[in-house]
């Protein structure tokens, strides 16, 4: 029991550095450099886009609305899958008895009251900010599609807030997505601390492959050289 309790107390916080470390390292490039990573490159690109927007060209008012749309229904698909966890997770939680049962094998890692009561706490709590960010963006980028189609009616200046409230609902969308996948690890810890650090490490490469795409592409070039 002593192994597996040292086994939660470094692998998990391990996994936890590792995520906030490398979305740390993501954000510096993204201020620094945004060129060089996938989110960067799509908020140029977007910025650019929406300066483009004539405001009385009613086709491309509504081509923006429908581009819009793509990124309000992902939204709303996120927001659906971590209350759906999140009822499972309660309802689990509802039968702590059975619950305990269940992982009760030392296989599962510590199964104190403080862990146990971490395990499902640190997953409700990333659910619930997903769930949140999620509502957020979903009512921002309502906003978004009137204050886009608004914009013919005013002078086109007057279109500053309406990229602004686009930014903002794109950003919380993102966010949103990572928190969903960063709750994935945190449910695996049920299974106890070593599926929480192999699966942060394959979350991790995953990301960092969409995340620089010049990067990885590099890196594979110069392996199958």
């Amino acid at each position: 029991m002593g192994v597996i309790t040292y086994l939660d107390t470094v692998l998990v916080p391990m996994s936890l550095f590792l995520t906030v470390g490398y979305h740390a390292y993501l954000w510096h490039n993204l201020k620094n450099k945004p060129s060089r990573t996938t989110i960067g490159i799509n908020m140029l690109k977007r910025r650019a886009w929406f300066l483009e927007l004539d405001g009385g060209d009613d086709k491309k008012g509504m081509l923006a609305v429908q581009s819009l749309r793509n990124t309000l229904m992902g939204t709303t698909l996120t927001a659906t899958v971590a209350i759906l966890i999140q009822v499972s997770l309660a309802a689990l939680i509802n039968n702590s008895y059975s619950a305990t049962n269940l992982f009760s094998n030392t296989f599962f890692g510590s199964q104190s009251t403080k862990i146990f009561a971490l395990k499902y706490g640190s997953a409700a709590l990333s659910l619930s900010v997903c769930f949140l960010c999620s509502s957020m963006a979903i009512a921002f980028l309502i906003d978004a599609n009137f204050l886009i189609n608004a914009c013919g009616d005013q002078e086109f200046s007057s279109s500053g807030h309406a990229r602004t409230i686009v930014e903002k609902g794109f950003i919380l969308a993102l966010v949103s997505n990572r928190m969903l996948c960063i709750t994935f690890p945190m449910l695996l810890w049920m299974l106890g601390p070593v599926p929480v650090w192999l699966s942060s490490l394959a979350m991790v490469w995953g990301l960092y492959g969409l995340d620089f795409p010049g990067k990885f592409n590099k890196s594979n070039k110069q392996s199958l050289s």
